[in-house]
């Protein structure tokens, strides 16, 4: 199970970040984002009533992995995991969000910047490394992250767009975390769902054109 749930982690390349998308519009962006061809969708914990958007978007999709983000504690990963949350991302490195996640098979990743954050989450158990902000370094710094430490999965998360996903993506990424990018809130409040679905097809398209 823990191996399936990687594995869609990583088969777009991308999770989409649902952040303050409430319970009600949380199932139609989800059948937006799938319909885009993402594998994985975060949805974070500052969202209000996490576990049941969590819930709601796990009932909804059948193919796509759905996690928790932005985590800072041990119990919200806990509670999360309970509601259906299938991996867990951290925007730092919290021993003790890693160990509930690794307790109960759940993948993480965890929030890094520098190679000494980055193998010590490494290290302390997460599957991937969470580089955040993405934006601040962009791809220059997660080609440099990569070189000393290339056993390390990246996914680099906070600023980016189908413009540089694939820029990412040939840098070393593992995946791309990408937020507001994909799930517009200007296009949820008008029901332009089809809107999403295209965006996230951007993106879906930039990392795979940049696999090959």
């Amino acid at each position: 199970m823990r191996t399936d749930r990687l594995d869609r982690i990583t088969d777009s390349g991308v999770i989409a970040i649902l952040r303050g998308v409430g319970v009600e519009e949380a199932p139609a962006v989800a059948d937006a984002v799938t319909d885009g061809g993402v594998t994985a969708l975060e949805v974070t914990a500052d969202t209000p009533d996490v576990t049941a958007a969590i819930e709601a978007v796990a009932e909804r999709v059948d193919d796509a992995a759905v996690g928790v983000g932005t985590v800072l504690d041990a119990e919200t990963a806990r509670a999360a995991q309970l509601a259906g949350a299938e991996f867990v991302v951290t925007p730092t490195v919290n021993r003790e969000v890693i160990r509930t996640a690794n307790r109960y098979g759940t993948p993480i990743a965890a929030g890094a910047y520098t190679p000494t954050e980055a193998i010590e989450a490494f290290e302390a158990g997460a599957d991937f490394v969470k580089v955040f902000p993405a934006k601040t370094g962009g791809p220059a710094h997660v080609a440099a992250l990569g070189g000393p430490l290339s056993q390390v999965p990246l996914v680099p998360t906070g600023g980016v767009t189908a413009d540089d996903a694939g820029a990412y993506v040939e840098a070393g990424a593992a995946a791309v975390g990408v937020g507001g990018a994909i799930v517009d809130h200007d296009a949820i409040e008008a029901g332009a769902y089809n809107r999403i679905a295209a965006d996230a097809r951007a993106v879906v398209e930039a990392v795979s054109a940049a696999r090959e």
